[in-house]
Parts: C-alpha cells; structure tokens; sequence
C-alpha cells in the first residue's frame, strides 16, 4: 500500500528534465533562425517553460516575445511551424514518441508586474511598512 499526499501530484524527474531538454532545443531552433517564417525571423521569443505531460506525448510550450510585442502573431507563426518544430525536436530527443507541441503565451511575467503594481500603491505599502 503506498502512502498518498494531501498536496498537488509532483512533477517526476524524468518529466522536468525532458520538458528543459525540448526547452533548449526549441530556443536553439529559434535562436539560429531555422524557421524560415518572417514573422519568427523579425521577433526575439522566449521559451520560458515547457511542461510535459506524465507519458511524455503532449508537451506545452510557454513562450514570450521580447517586450511582449506582436504576441498574436508570434503566437500564430509558432502554430502554423508546429510540424517542423515537432519533427525537429523528435529528432533530437530520443524518445517512444514524439511530442505534440501547444503554443501559449506565458502570463506569469503579466501576473508578476500586476502583483508589483499593488504593492507599490500607497495605501498598500503603508500597510506594509506598519509592520
């Protein structure tokens, strides 16, 4: 009988340290230009996470434009690339199958200068600072 846990089911090893491996490649792949799309060509993006599912067959991909410009269209041109990216990147991580790639755009950069904003407001750090 295995013991369960109260929290969230934790990511496995196995699953971190593939979806980082399939992160640098799709930055490398970026980075050198290998996609031949004029909107990828134009844009610096950022592969900020990729989370893979538990059997490794759905991978995805947080990205985020440099300043955050044109992320629709980013978003767009990474999606009309999928299959080349996925056969690229099954080509360089030797696994069973090969990932399916989802696109999004990653929020948390969003979240985090929201967060900052409130803190920042003056009746919010009064608060704070009567701590």
């Amino acid at each position: 009988m295995t013991a369960k846990t109260d929290t969230a089911p934790e990511k496995s090893v196995r699953t971190l340290r593939v979806g980082e491996q399939v992160r640098h490649i799709l930055s490398e792949i970026l980075q050198r230009g290998d996609v031949h799309d004029e909107v990828l060509t134009k844009h610096l993006v950022s592969i900020t996470e990729v989370r893979m599912s538990p059997d490794l067959r759905h991978a995805t991909v947080f990205v985020k434009p440099l300043l955050g410009k044109d992320e629709a269209a980013v978003l767009k041109a990474l999606r009309t690339n999928t299959a080349y990216l996925q056969r690229e990147v099954a080509t360089r991580v030797k696994m069973k199958y090969a990932a399916r790639l989802k696109f999004l755009a990653d929020e948390s950069f969003d979240e985090g200068s929201h967060i900052d904003a409130i803190l920042r407001k003056p009746e919010v750090a009064r608060d704070l600072d009567a701590d």
